[in-house]
């Protein structure tokens, strides 16, 4: 893009402080004033990140401690400033959405990075590395909460840099829902969105075997019903009662909620004597203690179940058409040939075989090998 003016921050905090008098009417008024700005081939101002900076201190510090270190460097906003950030950010997104319009491209601006703007035309991505400076900025200048509120959590068996890591990238999210015309911080809004972060990463992350996060949120409420009744063996019917929760729900949660065992763990305390993996029958021509038989299904058995119900036709069919004990997929040509009927009537008995081993049964045994 050649461009004939650039716009700096101060005269154009000015012309959206204008706009922002009637805060009802700033989103259409500051779209016309993003039309022009293109119109004008105007570009903003980006400012460099060291501005937000203060200078590093002479003290030296564990690597441990340099993120820390770093992000207490970085100068803070007050409240009209941080809303003048806000709606520079809200007015570069308008720009992206004009000049993907005129370059004849689909889709809501993102703020990416620019090395994922590298196949934009000049002027999209000129637009889109603005409008990521300026995301940047409000996030950079809000990091502290990260360091804040992740202390919640200190105690968790999570790991602290992993937070860290959900909690930056969740303001992210949280710089694209804010709206500064509410008059609340960014802080205040963005707390909602760290915390979000935070939860799902010890619900997703905290367990061997992942359980979905309204499952882990459905034993919680288990768990305080049991100990109001006194019976950690209480039945679903009298959890579900109450917890004011659906049987099938409660039933649901408590199968998801079975541990896993490491197979080399010891048996007896202090790590000696045999181990869970002794115990299990182990064939001479297996390597390892792990076999088939040891999963509650197989994908061969559940097939076989599924096939029964078919006629000898329609078996014959699936088996060639997906390869199941052959060589390979056959065509429908191919299996036309064998049965000396038409092309046709082959998709047709195949169409047929496959809606009858579409069952509950079926998609349940299979769940584990399609995820």
């Amino acid at each position: 893009m050649k461009a004939e003016n650039l716009i700096r921050h101060e005269e154009l905090d000015r012309q959206l402080d204008q706009l922002a008098v009637e805060p009802e009417a700033f989103s259409d008024r500051a779209r016309a004033l993003a039309e022009e700005l293109d119109r004008e081939r105007t570009l903003l101002e980006i400012s460099d990140p060291m501005d937000w900076r203060r200078p590093p201190s002479s003290r030296r510090t564990s690597f441990v401690n340099q993120f820390e270190a770093d992000v207490n460097r970085i100068m803070t906003l007050d409240r009209e400033p941080e809303a003048k950030l806000a709606r520079r950010i809200e007015l570069a997104r308008m720009l992206v959405e004009v000049a993907r319009e005129q370059a004849g491209l689909a889709g809501e601006a993102g703020g990416e990075p620019p090395a994922s703007t590298a196949k934009l035309p000049a002027e999209v991505a000129r637009r889109e590395n603005e409008l990521h400076t300026l995301r940047t900025e409000m996030v950079e200048r809000n990091l502290y909460l990260v360091l804040v509120n992740v202390e919640r959590y200190a105690q968790s068996a999570a790991n602290r840099w992993d937070l860290i890591q959900e909690g930056s990238a969740s303001l992210f999210r949280a710089v694209d829902g804010f709206d500064w015309r509410r008059g609340l911080l960014f802080r205040t809004y963005a707390v909602h969105w760290l915390n979000q972060a935070f939860r799902n990463h010890l619900y997703n992350f905290s367990n061997t075997v992942r359980v979905p996060v309204y499952l882990q949120k459905a034993m919680k409420h288990i768990n305080q019903a049991q100990v109001r009744l006194g019976d950690p063996k209480a039945s679903a019917s009298e959890i579900a009662e109450l917890a004011d929760m659906s049987e099938k729900l409660v039933t649901t949660a408590m199968g998801a909620a079975r541990r896993s065992h490491s197979m080399d763990v010891g048996l007896a305390e202090g790590g000696d004597g045999n181990r869970l993996r002794d115990l299990l029958a182990e064939d001479e021509d297996e390597d390892g203690p792990y076999s088939a038989r040891l999963e509650e299904v197989s994908l061969e058995s559940g097939l076989s179940r599924a096939m029964e119900a078919l006629s000898d036709r329609e078996r014959l069919v699936v088996e060639m058409r997906f390869g199941i004990g052959r060589e390979r997929e056959h065509t429908l040509a191919e299996v036309a040939k064998e049965l000396g009927v038409s092309v046709e009537r082959v998709r047709q008995i195949q169409v047929r075989a496959v809606s009858k081993m579409d069952t509950p049964t079926l998609r349940r045994d299979l769940d584990p090998f399609l995820n």
